[in-house]
C-alpha cells in the first residue's frame, strides 16, 4: 500500500467518498492503484463502502480492490458497513471474499459491530454467511455479550441459540 500524495490520488478518494462511478471508472482505466491509503489507512473501497455507495463499492471490487484491507485501527470495509447499517453492501463484500471473522485492533469483528449498534438485519446477514459467534474482543466479550450489554433484544434472540 502506498500513501496518497498527488492531487489525482486525492480526487480518487473524493470520488469514492461521493460515489462518483464515472470518475472511478476513469481512474481504473488509467491504472489507479486501488490499494492506496490515506492518513488513516483507508482505501477507496473502505471509503465507498462506509459511505454507503453500493455501485462504487461494486466497481472497486470488480476492479480488484481487496475487501480484506484493514485501516490503521484494523477495521475493514465490512466492519464499516456493519457499523453504518448497509446490508446490501455487506452481502456484496462477502460475495467478493470479505473475511467475516477478521478482528480489529480491539478484537472487534463485523458481527460485533452489527450487534453493538443494533444493526440486526446485518447480524442476520453475518450469521447466514457463517460468522463465528464465539470470537471475543480484547475485553473478553462475544457478540452475544454485546447484545446483552446494549439491551439489543433482537440481537439476543438471533445470537443466543448459537451460543449454547
Amino acid at each position: 500500500m502506498t500513501f496518497y500524495s498527488t492531487s489525482a490520488e486525492h480526487l480518487l478518494f473524493d470520488a469514492a467518498r461521493r460515489g462518483d462511478t464515472a470518475y472511478l471508472k476513469q481512474c481504473i482505466a488509467d491504472g489507479a492503484d486501488l490499494s492506496i491509503t490515506d492518513g488513516r489507512g483507508y482505501t477507496p473501497l473502505i471509503i465507498a463502502a462506509y459511505d454507503g455507495h453500493e455501485e462504487a463499492t461494486r466497481l472497486l471490487l470488480e476492479a480488484g480492490a481487496d475487501p480484506n484491507t484493514q485501516d490503521s485501527g484494523g477495521n475493514t470495509a465490512l466492519m464499516g458497513v456493519c457499523f453504518k447499517g448497509y446490508p446490501e453492501i455487506a452481502r456484496l463484500l462477502i460475495e467478493k471474499g470479505a473475511d467475516l471473522n477478521t478482528q480489529n485492533g480491539n478484537g472487534g469483528t463485523a458481527l460485533m459491530f452489527a450487534t453493538l449498534f443494533g444493526r440486526n438485519k446485518l447480524v442476520e446477514v453475518m450469521l447466514e454467511a457463517g460468522a463465528d459467534t464465539t470470537l471475543k474482543d480484547k475485553r473478553g466479550l462475544t457478540a452475544l455479550d454485546l447484545a446483552y450489554q446494549q439491551g439489543n433484544e433482537e440481537g439476543i434472540t438471533l445470537l443466543a441459540p448459537l451460543n449454547k
